[in-house]
């Protein structure tokens, strides 16, 4: 943002007081920082995102296009998605007001068990919303992200070696015999997507469990039709992957080919989520990361003897 820690909330304060003259300013408190955007919020209600890309036309264009883009899924979600109230490209700013709800990892584990299926049968309904817009349309707002399988497997065996301690005794067999192994190779159309699925940016009413929004489209891209569902699968398990895809279009893809890579990407996945809750002292990233492994990774039974 191009000032110090200490300035930042004075800084957010004369952004908004700009650009929002009638709005009247109470607290100003850092939401979250994360590798790519510092977030604070304004009242309680207003979210004020900077990107920190270095570079000031990079900067300028990010926060352009990902208005851009917010504009053009706020017409085919069939859930609520942040619009856009106010943007200033040169420093990399973009604001939105807050949905409601709560980040679904913030339910305790309990609760998100109880209504895994209503959940997830709302993420395939989106899900086959956001695929089934024009590829080509969108490729105007979003790049490709559809990197090869083997690349995929060697980036998780590297992050296996540097969280193999904090993976319990019983899953490790599992797992390396899985980073043995070929990847998919199965052939598929690519579609747009959000490309960050995990719970994290699936906000939910916490009585109800209803879906009430889907946040951060920083990532969303033209992609494997799989992959969203992998991470649906790495957070919520086997019933939210077999209720998600039961809501989607199975005339329209091959859903046993999507089951296998969305299994494929979720045994990747699981392992970059426990690295970065180790690297940055994120419990619940590694907690949901350890409840995962039971499924994505069971202990080997051994054979009777």
């Amino acid at each position: 943002m191009g000032f110090r820690d200490d300035d930042r909330a004075v800084a957010v304060r004369d952004i908004v007081a700009g650009q929002l003259p009638d709005y009247r300013i109470g607290t100003v408190a850092l939401l979250g920082e994360g590798e790519d955007n510092l977030a604070y919020e304004v009242n309680g209600e207003l979210i004020v995102r900077f990107t920190k890309e270095p570079d000031p036309e990079s900067r300028a264009a990010r926060v352009t296009d990902e208005a851009a883009l917010l504009g053009a899924v706020a017409k085919i979600s069939p859930l609520p998605v942040p619009e856009p109230c106010f943007r200033v490209p040169e420093q990399g700013c973009l604001a939105y007001f807050e949905l409601p709800g709560r980040p679904l990892i913030d339910l305790p584990a309990t609760q998100r068990s109880a209504r895994v299926r209503p959940i997830a049968a709302e993420l395939g309904r989106f899900l086959a919303a956001l695929h089934a817009a024009p590829v080509d349309r969108m490729a105007d707002l979003v790049g490709t992200d559809d990197e090869p399988k083997e690349l995929w497997l060697a980036e998780a065996t590297e992050t296996y070696e540097t969280v193999a301690d904090a993976v319990p005794h019983g899953h490790r067999a599992a797992v390396e015999a899985f980073l043995g192994t070929t990847p998919p190779a199965d052939r598929y159309g690519l579609v747009f997507s959000h490309n960050d699925l995990g719970m994290e940016h699936v906000l939910v009413e916490p009585v109800s469990g209803t879906v009430t929004g889907v946040i951060d489209w920083s990532d969303a891209a033209i992609v494997d039709p799989a992959y969203d569902f992998g991470l649906v699968y790495r957070d919520l398990g086997p019933a939210a992957l077999d209720t998600a895809l039961d809501n989607y279009r199975p005339d329209a893809h091959d859903v046993r080919a999507i089951r296998a890579r969305a299994a494929f990407y979720a045994r990747c996945s699981v392992l970059e989520d426990m690295a970065y809750g180790l690297e940055h002292g994120l419990h619940k990233y590694l907690g949901k990361s350890l409840t995962a492994l039971t499924w994505l990774y069971p202990p080997r039974v051994p054979p009777p003897l």
